[in-house]
This record gives structure tokens, C-alpha cells and sequence, in this order.
């Protein structure tokens, strides 16, 4: 049972992240009448999709009870302001990311935007050496140099790919680039962040993202009125929203919940495989169905490093002759 959970959650993770991808730059490339709709509403709307998704997986751990849902609600929220303020910073930074990934989807094709955004394995790694004090081994070192080397190759400018980038880029690739390289940097701190303070605490991983989402709201609210408020006044919140739309919607929200089973159910390893097949995936689709990449031999070089980048970093040796786990 425990296999089936661990193939299936690693599934819906290589849907959700490949989807997410795909359907985000397609919506923001997708020429319509009318107004776009604003990612930082979606960002909003996907917040509280992830608290009521969260706080119905408490309402079935709660045995299906109203009165148990409550009381576990009142008693791990309510009853610790200061547990719940911890949240406020990663739930900022993650906010942030959100929206940072639209922007990046919004100048880069599916393809470049999936390899480089992988160096949120490097600016993890590093977080979690100086902030939680974690010791990396050599295999986790070579992928790191590995792993930005192989970015490094897909960024790569030639003359092909930036006369391709002209004719089919929506935006410009420079900001592009910027909005991923910050969105890593905020992947790993606010992740490892997280990391500390459920290691800390005994709260529900489903409590902590209810938390989460909360702040998430907040923050979220704070960025539509600041940058957006004029287009919402004038044109409403859910402007341009269509079905696709809607679909990125709940991908985003279904992405905090499944990466959480699946550091429930699977490894490093198996996390790094269906990573590697979103990227493939992500570069195939792109450019036989979105059309908007057109790969060179030193983007498949680049590619092909990353990806192995990202099983080398999962790969843990046993010690011969020790049964007992460190």
C-alpha cells in the first residue's frame, strides 16, 4: 500500500508541476480580447483554495467531526498567536514566489524556465547548511558545481536562440531570467525556513499550511491593492478569468499539498525522477505543442546536466558493514 502511495503521489507531483508550467505560460501568452487577468488575484484565489483544501484533509483526520475540526482549529491556531506568527515570514516570501513565477512565465519559454528554476537546489542546500546546520556529503557537492554548470549551459545565448527569442518571446528574457533566479533564492530560504519550524513544532503539516494560507491571503490582498487596485476598481477582481485560468488556479494550490505527500511518501531520489521527467516533459510539450522554444545542442547539454544534477543530490550511499541509519 505504502509503494502505491509513494508511485502515485510522485505522479500527480510530475503532473501538477508540468501542468502548472505549461498552462500558467500558455494562459500569460494567450492572446484574447479584453482585459489579461492579474496573477497577483490568482496568486489570492489560490491561497484560499489551499486553506479550504487543507482544512477539509483536518475536518477527515478529525473523523469527520465538525465539533473535533473546531476545537483542533481553536487549539492549534487561536490559542498560539505566537506559533502562528512564525508563519507570517516564509508565508511573505512565498507569496513573493508566486507571483514572481508568473512574471517569469510571462518572458520565458516552459523549457528554460523549468531547468534554471532547478537551482532551488543550490540556494536549498545552502540555506540549510547555515541555517539548520546540515552537513553535505561530497556526491551533494558535485551536483551543486554540476548543477550550476548545467544551468549556466541553458542560459547560454546564441545567435539562433535569440533570433527565435524575438520573434516568439512575449517579453523580455532578461526580466525573465531575474523574476526565476529571485523566486530560487525565496524558494530556499522560505522552504528551509519551513523546514525549522515544523521541526520544531509538533503541529500537522495540513495546520501549518492552513497558517499559511492565511498570511498568503493577506499578503497576497496587500500586493492587488498596491499594484493592482486601479484595473480591479475599473474592470472587478476575477477580470479575464476564463477556464484556463481557473485550472492554473487550482494547480498552484495543489502544489504545496502534494509536494507534502510526497515528503510523506517518498525519497530524495524518486522526488529527483519525477523532477527530471517534468523537465523533459515540460521540453517536449514546448516545443511541439506551445512552439514558442526552439532547442540547441547546448541546451540539451545544459539539460542533461541538471537533471543529473538532481539525481546525484538525492543519492545516498549506504555505509558498508553499518545496518543502523545515521
Amino acid at each position: 500500500m505504502s509503494s502505491n502511495l509513494k508511485y502515485l503521489s510522485l505522479g500527480i507531483l510530475v503532473f501538477q508541476t508540468t501542468s502548472l508550467v505549461l498552462t500558467m505560460r500558455y494562459s500569460r501568452t494567450l492572446k484574447e480580447e479584453g482585459p489579461r487577468y492579474l496573477s497577483s488575484t490568482a496568486v489570492v484565489v489560490a491561497e484560499f483554495l489551499k486553506i479550504m483544501a487543507c482544512i477539509l484533509l483536518v475536518y477527515k483526520d478529525s473523523k469527520c467531526s465538525v465539533r473535533t475540526l473546531n476545537r483542533v482549529l481553536h487549539d492549534e491556531i487561536l490559542n498560539k498567536p505566537m506559533e502562528t506568527l512564525k508563519l507570517a515570514i516564509p508565508s511573505g516570501i512565498y507569496t513573493l514566489q508566486n507571483n514572481l513565477l508568473y512574471v517569469a512565465l510571462s518572458n520565458l519559454d516552459a523549457a528554460t524556465y523549468q531547468v534554471t528554476y532547478q537551482l532551488k537546489i543550490l540556494t536549498t542546500a545552502l540555506f540549510s547548511v547555515s541555517m539548520l546546520g546540515k552537513k553535505l556529503g561530497v556526491y551533494q557537492w558535485l551536483s551543486l558545481v554540476i548543477l550550476m554548470t548545467g544551468v549556466a549551459f541553458v542560459q547560454w545565448p546564441s545567435d539562433s536562440q535569440e533570433l527565435d527569442s524575438k520573434e516568439l518571446s512575449a517579453g523580455s528574457q532578461f526580466v525573465g531570467l531575474m523574476a526565476v533566479l529571485t523566486a530560487c533564492f525565496s524558494s530556499g530560504f522560505a522552504g528551509v525556513y519551513f523546514e525549522k519550524i515544523l521541526k520544531e513544532t509538533k503541529q500537522s503539516v495540513w495546520i501549518r499550511n492552513i497558517q499559511l494560507g492565511f498570511f498568503g491571503s493577506i499578503f497576497g490582498l496587500m500586493g492587488v491593492y498596491i499594484y493592482d487596485g486601479e484595473l480591479v476598481s475599473n474592470n472587478g477582481f476575477f477580470q479575464g478569468y476564463n477556464q484556463l485560468t481557473w485550472i492554473v488556479v487550482v494547480l498552484q494550490a495543489l502544489g504545496g499539498l502534494v509536494i507534502a505527500a510526497v515528503i510523506k511518501y517518498a525519497d530524495n531520489i524518486l522526488k529527483g525522477f519525477a523532477t527530471s521527467l517534468s523537465i523533459i516533459l515540460s521540453t517536449l510539450i514546448s516545443y511541439f505543442w506551445l512552439q514558442d522554444f526552439v532547442p540547441t545542442s547546448v541546451f540539451f547539454l545544459g539539460a542533461i546536466l541538471v537533471i543529473a544534477a538532481t539525481f546525484l543530490y538525492g543519492y545516498d550511499p549506504k555505509p558498508s558493514g553499518n545496518p543502523t541509519k545515521a
